[in-house]
């Protein structure tokens, strides 16, 4: 039934529970609304964006020629967006209910597109996002703190794209494409870029034309097709999107979705548009459904590197090489499969880059005896012509070429350093068809070489491992099937035993790892490459999980997050600082903040064992 607002109010006002949020009467003309606390609303019409009481009473207004408006609480108040239609840039307003005022924020800088679509994300770190999309597709995600407006990254998305809007609590990004459909994207910038159709128009999906005005609901979504002549609700369910219901607008002209929750929570939408003869309110049936957490915790990186002088997948991984005389002269080592070696320091300056070649994984051993000396070395994989690299460093942290030796696979790839008792240095080298082999460095006057110890086998492809020097295990991952460890000591027979399976704990791939030597406990530390957090576990049968965790935004820093982490490393020594009790360094598959090269970030271990109530 076509109400006017007017109407609406006053019957709602008659029939809602005591304290139901009710469509506002005199905003026949708003064609945006977003409820409020208390049964206020924000009304966004041609000429003002205007904050009303339940009744519809005027408390406050920015005089604007604005558009796209979207909402989040903010502690006692709440945060809006509105894009400003003459100066083309994004606004934020602080809305206190109490005070009944609205008070412009600093605006986002203008982008170099008109903007088509805006709305807000609030990620799992509680950091409130914008995403801005251009008529052609263009599009711009920013994060925002304070004063702050920081470019996250740019992306592209479908063409004419009038409206969108971000589910908090599955973290998606959902589109309307007007002539196509429904689409879902993630909302976290960290990760690859991925997108699912929601619902298509005919004859792949039920929708008008392609879709129109959206709005999100608990567990699911509410869409207009592009004609605002049906409304479609869906559920998501096991990543599966299905439709729950559709049913006729009866509005001419509906382009703009509102919803609020009554006292007794219940769902109200309300549909309406410029063209809209009022704004009619329904109350679906939908039952919510509870958000799930996984309840990883969030730590912020201290520091970054710079990134790598190429572009695309290069970087790959880290290791640390500790400076005796001093602790904050350390160095990171890091591979770029693209180029070579970089050698940083733990500002996270660039000060050597040694070009030879496409390396893929490096490993640190110091004071390791090889031939008649005793030797800080790094050793590396290199991909062009299958062999191990050996790099020396000095006293000073300067990495030069020492020697190289083949190992006869097909496809060099991880590798892992292990000093045995008698204070040598071996290396487990792997193939991508699951070999490994463990050779001793050893030297033949300034010559290096490798001899070969033992061989062993994984059914499919692994990369990442670390060799416990204490303890004499070595860990090692098979990519998609989980976590190994196997005796170090190369005159024992192999025997494998599967520590962590894949699963919801360790999500495929399994790729970096480290060991941390604390002064109780010595932890395992795992990349969990598939859902971009880092798993902790005893390093001791029986391997008990400690948690897992992920790394977010530093935005004092400037820093970003990491995702898709190929390689990592631990150390408990002092670096001083924030390091004083160790430090993880971690390979960033997606450099944000804005945009780059592949770069390597760098925790604090205090931070970690806060964060997991590690001994």
């Amino acid at each position: 039934m076509k109400l006017s607002l007017i109407a609406i109010a006053i019957t709602l006002a008659l029939t809602a529970p005591a304290q139901a949020a009710t469509t506002p009467g005199p905003t026949t003309h708003a064609h945006e609304l977003a409820p409020l606390p208390n049964g206020n609303w924000l009304a966004l019409d041609k000429t003002a964006l205007r904050l009303l009481a339940a009744d519809g009473t005027e408390r406050a207004h920015l005089l604007v020629r604005a558009k796209h408006l979207d909402t989040r609480p903010l502690g006692n108040a709440t945060l809006a967006v509105i894009v400003d239609a003459n100066a083309e840039q994004a606004v934020p307003i602080l809305v206190d209910t109490t005070a009944g005022t609205l008070t412009a924020q600093a605006p986002f800088p203008a982008p170099a597109f008109g903007i088509e679509a805006a709305c807000l994300y609030r990620d799992a770190q509680q950091l409130d996002h914008l995403f801005l999309v251009a008529k052609d597709g263009q599009a711009e995600q920013w994060v925002m703190q304070g004063d702050k407006r920081l470019p996250v990254r740019k992306l592209a998305l479908p063409p004419h794209s009038k409206h969108c809007r971000a589910d908090d609590a599955s973290h998606q990004l959902l589109v309307s494409e007007d002539g196509t459909g429904l689409w879902a994207y993630n909302a976290d910038a960290e990760g690859a870029p991925s997108r699912v159709a929601v619902l298509l128009k005919k004859p792949y999906g039920t929708l008008e034309k392609g879709a129109g005005a959206l709005a999100i609901l608990p567990g699911g979504v509410a869409v207009l097709d592009a004609k605002g002549k049906q409304l479609h609700l869906l559920r998501q369910e096991a990543g599966k999107w299905n439709t729950v219901s559709a049913t006729d607008t009866n509005i001419k002209g509906a382009e703009q979705l509102a919803v609020s929750t009554t006292a007794d929570g219940k769902l109200q939408l309300a549909i309406g548009g410029e063209e809209a003869a009022g704004w009619q309110v329904r109350t679906p049936t939908w039952t919510a459904t509870a958000a799930k957490t996984d309840g990883k915790a969030v730590i912020m990186p201290r520091g970054q590197t710079e990134p790598v002088a190429r572009t695309g997948d290069a970087a790959d991984d880290p290791a640390i090489w500790r400076n005796p005389a001093d602790p904050q002269g350390a160095r990171i080592l890091g591979t770029n499969k693209k180029q070579g070696l970089l050698v940083y320091n733990l500002q996270g300056k660039q000060l050597q880059l040694l070009e030879v070649g496409r390396l893929n994984n490096v490993d640190v051993r110091q004071d390791v005896k090889i031939g008649n000396r005793q030797l800080d070395v790094a050793v590396a994989t290199q991909r062009d012509d299958n062999s191990v690299m050996v790099f020396t460093i000095d006293a000073q942290g300067t990495v030069a070429t020492a020697g190289a030796f083949n190992t006869g696979l097909k496809d060099i790839y991880g590798m892992c350093l292990y000093r045995p008792a008698d204070g040598g240095v071996e290396a487990f080298i792997n193939d991508k068809d699951g070999t490994f082999l463990q050779y001793r460095i050893v030297a033949d006057g300034d010559k290096i070489g490798g001899k070969l110890l033992r061989r062993f086998k994984v059914d499919s492809q692994p990369e990442g491992c670390v060799a416990d020097d204490r303890n004499h295990r070595l860990f090692l991952g098979e990519e998609r099937r989980g976590v190994w460890t196997v005796s170090a000591k190369g005159d024992v027979p192999a025997k494998l035993e599967m520590i962590m399976p894949v699963g919801p704990q360790l999500v495929a791939d399994v790729e970096g790892m480290g060991i941390y030597h604390g002064a109780k406990a010595d932890y395992l530390v795992v990349s969990s490459q598939g859902d971009n957090s880092y798993l902790v576990m005893d390093a001791k049968a029986p391997y008990k999980v400690r948690g897992s965790f992920r790394v977010g935004y530093n935005l004092a820093a400037g820093i970003d997050g990491t995702s898709e982490t190929d390689g990592l490393e631990v150390s408990s020594a002092n670096f001083g600082g924030p390091y004083g009790n160790g430090m993880l360094v971690i390979q960033d598959g997606y450099k944000r903040l804005p945009d780059g090269p592949q770069n390597f970030k760098m925790v604090a271990w205090d931070d970690v064992a806060k964060a997991l109530k590690l001994d």
